[in-house]
């Protein structure tokens, strides 16, 4: 069942891989630091290419990459002490997996920016508020990403990104 758009709820249909990336450097653009962000859907829908550019769009020094093996990657920009957390939990076998990975801290930090692919997987250890983007596969190399801000302090973000994409 498709849900109904309201104020909490932007919907993108991205045509291309790069035009997913794209979206992930403008919502890259505009995360401040102490924001989580939750990547779902299936294997496959461009979870890791949104993730990318949203590193880029961070002003990330390293290029984010997959890191399901290895759960956690940390980026850093060229100043200051913002950090941007990749966090991967395909990998994980029991949610419990994930409480020792002291993601508590980080998703704590008013300077850390955490972006988690897979986060159904522990959600026990994840934030009820946060900025929730689900991907579907549409037809060919279409892409639905519905964005939801999971609690009012996301609803400023929300709107930015609705005016970085459509305007107004």
């Amino acid at each position: 069942m498709t849900p109904i758009l309201d104020q909490r709820s932007l919907e993108v249909i991205s045509r291309s891989a790069e035009q997913t990336h794209r979206v992930g450097v403008r919502l890259g653009q505009l995360l401040r630091g102490g924001q989580v962000v939750c990547l779902e859907g299936p294997l496959g829908v461009g979870k890791t290419v949104l993730a990318r550019g949203i590193g880029e769009g961070w002003g990330a020094t390293s290029p984010v990459l997959s890191p399901s093996f290895v759960l956690i990657r940390e980026h850093r920009r060229p100043a200051g002490r913002q950090r941007l957390l990749h966090v991967d939990f395909y990998r994980l076998e029991d949610p419990r997996e994930a409480e020792s990975l002291g993601l508590e801290e980080w998703l704590e930090a008013p300077d850390a920016v955490v972006v988690v692919e897979w986060p159904e997987r522990a959600a026990s250890v994840l934030p009820s508020e946060h900025l929730r983007v689900r991907l579907e596969f549409a037809d060919g190399d279409r892409r639905r990403l519905l964005f939801t801000a999971l609690g009012d302090a996301y609803m400023p973000l929300l709107q930015a990104l609705r005016r970085a994409l459509f305007g107004g």
